[in-house]
């Protein structure tokens, strides 16, 4: 549930449905809507075949239109810049940033 409630913070996440947290506070299944999007979340269950391994090659991007307003509270909750926002080649408003449990984040703000 720790990184539910940061993407709360952080993204504006809103938890549509919750397993409760088993007797070692490992969170079975978490479904939230970001952005209009589902995510869904697991703890590691080693013992059930899921164990834990470091974050992947993968970023989570989130289109959105006010990035700087997206990228501030992302900061306040605690994720750190990877890629500051800049205009890029395609013309949007990009940026990376990281999340306090390794997740890669790209914020973009399509050219309007």
């Amino acid at each position: 549930m720790k990184a539910a409630e940061f993407y709360q913070r952080a993204f504006g996440a809103e938890i549509a449905a919750a397993y409760p947290v088993d007797d070692k506070g490992r969170t079975m299944h978490v479904h939230l809507y970001v952005n209009g999007s589902s995510l869904m979340l697991s703890d590691p269950f080693p013992e059930h075949g899921a164990p834990l391994e470091p974050p992947q090659a993968f970023t989570l991007t989130l289109m959105v239109s006010d990035i700087d307003a997206w990228w501030q509270r992302a900061v306040d909750a605690g994720a750190t810049a990877v890629m500051p926002v800049q205009e890029m080649f395609w013309g949007d408003r990009y940026g990376q940033l990281r999340d306090p449990f390794g997740v890669r984040w790209a914020l973009n703000e399509p050219k309007g």
